[in-house]
């Protein structure tokens, strides 16, 4: 197996693209060797067979995904409340603007894994510890609510991103409408600071 990880990664890269652009069916090692510009038969010397590339895929998505560690510090580095818990929220929806491919390729491998129970445990792990990395932030970050806050706040982030990546006329908003939108979803899920509730 060769070992060159800025190849590597140029490669789980296209790879992403190609399941964007084609579905889970259309990644061959051919694809990514040409939507990465290589020599084909390059992708196969650096992963045994489709499934192991797909279960990278797996795993370097959320490695894509994840926002730049001093752009996030500096988020929280504000007290937690209702109000930083939008921004947040916010940010992701900006960054799956930024990045619709990778959002995509998101969801093409949740829906490869339930077709496919070899690939269902592996990824079933590795989007539980991300959940659980998200309910951990939110309850020992202080913000309002607790573990059910944070799961209700998943699934719907999960539901609006997927509506506004696959099917963005079924909402028919603008980027400030659904700016918005996020707005009246995490208020309507992350419960308000103790003294709105008791004016």
């Amino acid at each position: 197996m060769v070992s060159n990880p800025g190849r590597r990664t140029a490669l789980l890269d296209a790879g992403i693209e190609v399941i964007a652009a084609a579905g889970a069916r259309g990644l061959t090692f051919r694809a990514v060797d040409e939507e990465a510009g290589v020599p084909t038969g390059t992708t196969s010397n650096y992963f045994a067979n489709r499934d192991a590339l797909l279960r990278e895929l797996g795993h370097y998505v959320f490695v894509r995904l994840t926002p730049d560690a001093d752009t996030v510090a500096a988020r929280l580095a504000e007290p937690p409340s209702r109000e930083l818990e939008v921004a947040l929220m916010q940010d992701i929806v900006a960054r799956a603007r930024a990045d619709r491919a990778g959002y995509l390729a998101l969801f093409e491998l949740r829906l490869e894994a339930a077709r496919r129970p070899e690939l269902q445990e592996a990824f079933t792990a590795r989007y539980r510890a991300n959940l659980d990395e998200i309910t951990t932030a939110h309850v020992e970050g202080g913000f309002p609510g607790g573990a059910t806050t944070a799961l209700l706040l998943y699934l719907a982030m999960s539901g609006l991103l997927l509506e506004h990546l696959t099917l963005p006329g079924v909402m028919d908003v603008d980027d400030a409408g659904l700016e918005d939108l996020v707005r009246a979803l995490v208020v309507a899920v992350v419960p308000a600071p103790e003294r709105e509730q008791l004016a």
